[in-house]
């Protein structure tokens, strides 16, 4: 096995997808790595005393983990499941020239600075975290000094920029991949319904400006607050002329939208169902309205067989975002070992060949965001199946 995770991790730097991918349970997709409900949710509880900072491995080259370790709740469980995979992909990377510098923010801004200058001061050459979007300027800002990068785990497109990148599953992706196939199926007239807020604001961006670019058009498009009835009718009324519904939400809302739609007079099995990685969620397999609805997402398998070694370890189940801290440690151990003196340059991290990590092939962009090579996966009451796979390579 040690064999094939360093060929996996070296694979990273060629864009050679030697591990094919991921999705699972979706909890921490929407509470922490895609936090636009809220940014960071703010705690039930006061976090706890800050943890000690440790390090991992005995490498030359020195590189921060910023996690909300002590956070109180879900958000500090996340941390401790995403510095526990940082640490199994040292170990199964064998000997790689990297020392982590793991610290923690207590899941605050001040917290996220505080520990940036502590890592850039011990000789950190990129920071890998933190995990709220709130507390992503705040290393910037420490690390731009030294002409360090960041590598965070927001899914705040906004807070990406030059030298901070983001290793996440942006709704932007999602976006253009199930627009692009379903586009492919012939179906490019399109009605579109998401949620009024941070979430719905990104997706309304990227749906606008994908579905003319695949030779299609909008026909209706709604935004829905807690009132979903009246956007669903005034959808419901304009179906006739679509051959798609897009609905951009979590399982439980896509289902209540689902509902509204139905209650409004629609036939939704006379329509093609387009979604995205959200819809990975119990709640959207056991709706007889959403069965055969498309969404995309990394394909399961990658994250099936990181679980497996994750369990083997820790006797745990790992949180979804757990991959996230995985990749970014095996891609800096493989750059490290691969890149001499440029590993951290700007023109490495935005080969445009990208990387291959467990949730398949990625790639940072100029401007800090990333694009993923996701599957299609169908709504079964057995789960999400995949219709058309993750691809091999980027495009130009």
């Amino acid at each position: 096995m040690s064999g094939a995770t360093r060929r996996s991790a070296l694979g990273l730097l060629l864009g050679a997808p030697l591990l094919s991918a991921c999705a699972g349970v979706q909890q921490s997709l929407s509470q922490f790595s895609n936090p636009f409900s809220s940014s960071s949710p703010p705690p039930a509880q006061p976090a706890g005393p800050p943890q000690q900072a440790t390090t991992a491995g005995t490498g030359g080259v020195k590189v921060a983990v910023i996690l909300p370790l002590s956070a109180s709740g879900n958000a500090g469980l996340a941390a401790q499941s995403m510095r526990n995979a940082a640490e199994m992909a040292l170990a199964e990377f064998q000997n790689p020239n990297i020392q982590l510098l793991i610290k923690d923010d207590n899941g605050s801004p001040q917290g996220a600075q505080a520990s940036a200058q502590q890592a850039v001061d011990e000789g950190a050459e990129i920071i890998l975290g933190p995990l709220f979007a709130q507390s992503v300027p705040a290393v910037a800002q420490i690390a731009r000094t030294r002409g360090i990068p960041v590598m965070a785990f927001s899914t705040d497109s906004s807070i990406a920029g030059r030298g901070v990148y983001l290793l996440s599953f942006l709704p932007e992706s999602d976006v253009n991949r199930i627009v692009e196939y379903s586009a492919s199926i012939g179906k490019r007239s399109v009605a579109v319904l998401v949620p009024d807020n941070a979430y719905g604001n990104v997706v309304e961006a990227a749906v606008k400006a994908a579905v003319p670019r695949r030779g299609g058009r909008i026909v209706a498009f709604e935004k829905y607050g807690a009132d979903r009835a009246t956007p669903a009718r005034t959808v419901a009324q304009q179906l006739g002329s679509a051959d798609a519904l897009f609905i951009a939400d979590d399982g439980d809302a896509v289902v209540a939208v689902a509902d509204a739609m139905s209650a409004a007079g629609a036939n939704l099995r006379n329509i093609q169902l387009l979604g995205t990685g959200l819809w990975d969620s119990p709640r959207v397999y056991a709706s007889s309205s959403l069965q055969g609805g498309l969404y995309a997402a990394p394909d399961p398998a990658g994250f099936r067989a990181f679980s497996g070694r994750y369990r083997t370890k820790y006797g745990a189940e790992p949180v979804r975002t757990a991959t996230l801290a995985y990749d970014a440690v095996a891609l800096v151990a493989a750059l490290a070992r691969t890149q001499g003196t440029t590993r951290f340059s700007s023109d490495v991290l935005t080969n445009p060949s990208g990387f291959a990590g467990i949730d398949g092939l990625f790639r940072f962009r100029a401007d800090g965001t990333n694009e993923r090579g996701l599957a299609v996966m169908k709504v079964t009451t057995g789960g999400g199946v995949a219709v058309a796979g993750s691809p091999k390579s980027f495009g130009a």
